[in-house]
């Protein structure tokens, strides 16, 4: 194990279970595939590159603009 590999798990180890699990799904899906992205539909292209396009101008969602989003799902 690689000293970059072994303080991620050193880190992961200091959160909850649950984050741990959700890592850990996370790199065995990146084991399995050999590291290789997922494909992106074609349909969902453009608006990826449009979302990249945003970040890299620091064009974020405020954080009122969050925080309605979340209240969308409250009951």
């Amino acid at each position: 194990m690689t000293k970059l590999l072994e303080q991620a798990v050193a880190a992961v180890r200091q959160l909850p279970a649950e984050s741990q699990d959700e890592i850990a799904r996370a790199m065995l899906d990146l084991a399995a595939h050999g590291g290789e992205p997922e494909p992106i539909d074609s349909a969902h292209l453009s608006d990826i590159l449009a979302g990249l396009a945003e970040a890299n101008r620091g064009d974020f969602a405020t954080e009122a603009e969050i925080e309605a989003a979340f209240r969308r799902f409250d009951p």
